[in-house]
């Protein structure tokens, strides 16, 4: 059963009467076979799971598309539905408030929560601001729902490290799980900006899976080919495209691989206004 609710008081009061564990997947809706693995994971764990679909206004900056972000609510809840026929008797809530004033209520819109060490670099230095607002986001949407367990797609590596940080740091009674990535045939991770690329931004967006898999190839997990790989991550940086291409420590994101025994490789390819994620992670020896 699907369960809408557009209310935080509505929200509350359901929550507050039920008394067993829950999964929670946090979402900004416009769906797709990434969002729903992360509730098909928690499906599994859990009977009841909560799914918030929230356009979050704070982790967009001044000159992103917040107004233009593709809201499908219809569709999206038919998507779990159809899911639910393979889990029955298991129930997810959506929570889906209509007006960010909903989430952020007069008393706690001016606060922020913010990851130090994280939040300003590699995408946050693209993007300043937009870490503080999905880890205020996802605490506010934490403070409603009080999961046990929480999921996030590992598409958006630093976001994930990020929303791990917080929780470690504030030392919520929280666990959280990173799902793995969801391709396209061709390799490309799915996501909701590929819908707006043209055809022939789609083939050329093959470059970023190609790119990341090359590095990861040349690395093949040993510590001494971390030179020959950097070598190779200027060589491709020569294609304007890419918005950043990063080798870093897996937990960390620190430069300094020198400790490190996983790393992961991410990259942003940019076509157009299209901005298209991924990333590897690898065990070094």
């Amino acid at each position: 059963m699907v369960k809408l609710i557009t209310s935080t008081q509505e929200l509350l009061k359901t929550r507050s009467a039920e008394t067993e564990v829950i999964g929670f997947v946090p979402t900004m809706g416009n769906l797709h076979a990434g969002h729903i693995s992360l509730l098909e994971a928690a499906l599994k764990d859990f009977d009841h799971v909560y799914f918030s679909i929230f356009v979050n206004p704070t982790q967009f900056g001044p000159n992103e598309d917040f107004n233009q972000y593709p809201r499908t609510l219809e569709k999206d809840l038919k998507l779990i539905e159809d899911l639910l026929i393979n889990y029955p008797g298991k129930e997810v809530v959506v929570y889906s408030p209509k007006h960010p004033q909903e989430v952020y209520t007069d008393d706690i819109k001016n606060r922020v929560i913010s990851v130090k060490g994280l939040k300003d670099i590699i995408e946050g230095a693209i993007r300043p601001g937009h870490f503080d607002g999905v880890a205020t986001v996802v605490f506010r949407l934490f403070e409603l729902v009080k999961p046990y367990k929480t999921y996030f797609g590992l598409k958006d590596y630093q976001q994930f490290l990020v929303i791990k940080r917080m929780i470690q740091d504030l030392n919520l009674p929280i666990m959280i799980q990173g799902m793995p990535i969801i391709r396209e045939p061709t390799g490309l991770a799915l996501s909701s900006r590929n819908q707006y690329l043209s055809p022939q931004q789609k083939e050329k967006s093959l470059l970023l899976n190609y790119g990341l898999k090359q590095i990861e190839d040349t690395l093949a997990g040993d510590k001494l080919n971390i030179p020959v790989a950097r070598e190779l991550i200027t060589k491709l940086k020569n294609d304007c495209n890419w918005n950043y291409l990063e080798l870093r420590d897996a937990d960390t994101l620190d430069e300094d691989l020198s400790s490190s025994s996983k790393v992961t490789i991410l990259g942003v390819y940019q076509l157009g206004t299209t901005r298209l994620l991924d990333n590897r992670q690898m065990e070094l020896k």
